[in-house]
């Protein structure tokens, strides 16, 4: 994910230059409104437009925010173009000495806590974090799904959920056969309904969309485009390219677990857009690692003879869906592009968040 961060101060702007050193240069974009430039490098880029415009840009493009300045300053920047707690750009809000790092949007789903405790460790700051579920070190059920590769059917239930998380009630969860390998690690109060279950659950974790009617269901993102396109492709064409394939396969794109390919397309603007306003992550791998996928593939020696391996799309999809995966969707090319779509075995863990 992209970072923009904006300064309205030369104090600020320089503490964007710091975060960003701090980060890595690729992951962060700096912008300022400050009119006063002296000692402030060439990275930072001046902006004439309105601060609410350049918030819908960068929120339009599934960018991180920082704004170093005052809260409601971003507060109304980015009013106009929140969305859902599902898809909002994370917001992080810097005071312009560095002493605090507040996350303001997209706290656990878009990562902003997760982001603001790094950006904190990095800088020397504290972090304000003012969700209830971590500030009482409590179980999230919107980040459980985000780290499990689930996407949440009914988000009105997740603060169902964390109402009764924090009042300590109890919390029945079902989960659908085989795919829980461990109780380990579960949540205090929680406790293990059958599957199908046979009374409500305030849980449910399946793919099958005949079950159903939980406080909140969560259904698992089980597939994995694999792609290719040819250098400086159109991001708009690509995206068509997309959703036309997943279509005829019948996969909506919150299903969706993964973008893959190749190393050498890692910063190819169709398909780093692609992933980035979506929040899907972005995999690649070397010609090394898709030669070790085992299975029966498509080949182009023209391809292999570009990057070294013959087959780009299957080859990363199942690469990315790990064991047990399987292709569910044969390669298909048109106008330089290649899709290929694997269907990953899913597990859920609740030791691991």
């Amino acid at each position: 994910m992209k970072i923009s961060i904006i300064s309205f101060t030369e104090n600020g702007a320089k503490l964007s230059e710091m975060i960003s050193e701090k980060l890595g240069e690729q992951e962060t974009e700096l912008f300022t409104k400050c009119t006063y430039f002296s000692g402030i490098g060439e990275s930072v880029r001046k902006i004439d437009a309105p601060v609410v415009c350049w918030a819908g840009e960068q929120m339009a493009k599934g960018n991180g925010l920082i704004f170093i300045g005052a809260c409601g300053i971003a507060v109304r920047a980015i009013a106009p173009h929140i969305v859902s707690k599902l898809s909002d750009s994370p917001v992080i809000v810097i005071d312009e000495k560095g002493d605090y790092v507040i996350p303001i949007l997209s706290g656990h789903i878009g990562g902003a806590n997760e982001l603001a405790c790094r950006i904190a460790e990095c800088i020397g700051a504290v972090p304000v974090i003012t969700t209830a579920t971590d500030i009482r070190k409590k179980f999230a059920v919107d980040l459980f799904a985000k780290k499990n590769g689930l996407f949440i059917e009914n988000k009105e239930g997740i603060a169902k959920i964390s109402a009764k998380v924090l009042a300590g009630e109890k919390i029945r969860l079902s989960v659908e056969t085989g795919h829980m390998d461990t109780e380990e690690g579960l949540p205090e109060n929680f406790y293990r309904l059958s599957y199908p279950p046979n009374e409500k659950a305030d849980i449910l974790i399946t793919s099958e969309t005949r079950v159903s009617g939980a406080l909140l269901t969560l259904r698992p993102r089980e597939y994995i485009i694999g792609a290719g396109c040819k250098k400086g492709k159109d991001p708009e064409m690509f995206s068509a390219f997309i959703r036309n394939n997943l279509i005829k396969a019948g996969i909506r794109e919150d299903q969706i677990y993964a973008l893959a390919s190749i190393d050498v397309k890692e910063n190819e603007p169709a398909m780093v857009e692609w992933s980035q306003k979506r929040k899907i992550p972005f995999l690649t791998y070397s010609s090394e690692e898709l030669l070790s996928v085992e299975g029966d593939f498509s080949e182009s020696d023209f391809v292999k003879s570009q990057v070294g391996v013959g087959n780009v799309c299957e080859r990363s999809a199942m690469k990315a869906a790990g064991p047990g995966g399987e292709l569910i969707f044969k390669k298909y090319a048109e106008d330089g592009m290649t899709i290929g779509i694997a269907k990953r075995r899913w597990r859920v863990r609740f030791d691991e968040t």
